[in-house]
């Protein structure tokens, strides 16, 4: 049941961001590029983090969703936000500057609890763009995350902080980032 369920959240990885690949290309989204790089190296670090503490086959929906955060970065360079702010290179840096404790430690579930803050602060320059600029965001990657990191604890084989933190966190921020996305959209129609 647990193959299923994480091939099932593996998919909604794929579901979620083809069409967000396809929109990017269109000219429909302009994914932040900071947040991209960071979200690119820490779920690097959170799918190792989770394979060392046992997640098993749970772990593929990461695995799955981390080729997508690659090539979305790669596309971000080209089709992405361009108006990047102090503020966002502020993140940024703060972002870069939390892999360093992780390097330091080599613990799993310390690099996972610093991988998920850092995550969150790289979340910070798309959250101020999507809330100034809705239009450059769709809402199906976000809404897709938050089913497949829901499954995802579903179909993990081990339970601890290092195998469920990051989804947890992703469950609330991909919500805010949903219905941010979507009240925006329902006010303009």
């Amino acid at each position: 049941m647990k193959i299923t369920i994480a091939i099932i959240a593996s998919l909604l990885a794929i579901v979620g961001n083809v069409p967000y690949l396809r929109d990017i290309i269109k000219g429909r989204v302009q994914p932040h590029p900071y947040t991209w790089l960071v979200w690119s190296l820490v779920s690097c670090i959170i799918f190792f983090g989770q394979v060392a503490k046992g997640a098993g086959i749970g772990a593929l929906p990461t695995a799955a969703s981390e080729v997508f955060t690659i090539i979305i970065f790669f596309f971000s360079l080209k089709y992405g936000f361009k108006h990047i702010r102090k503020i966002d290179t502020v993140f940024f840096v703060i972002a870069l500057l939390g892999i360093i404790p992780w390097l330091l430690t080599k613990d799993p579930t310390i690099s996972v609890i610093i991988a998920v803050a850092i995550d969150v602060v790289a979340f910070i320059p798309t959250m101020r763009k999507t809330w100034a600029r809705p239009e450059t965001e769709t809402p199906i990657l976000y809404g897709m995350n938050v089913l497949r990191h829901i499954l995802m604890l579903f179909s993990l084989q081990a339970y601890n902080i290092a195998t469920t933190l990051h989804s947890i966190v992703m469950i609330t921020t991909n919500t805010f980032m949903t219905v941010v996305i979507m009240r925006i959209y329902r006010r303009k129609k």
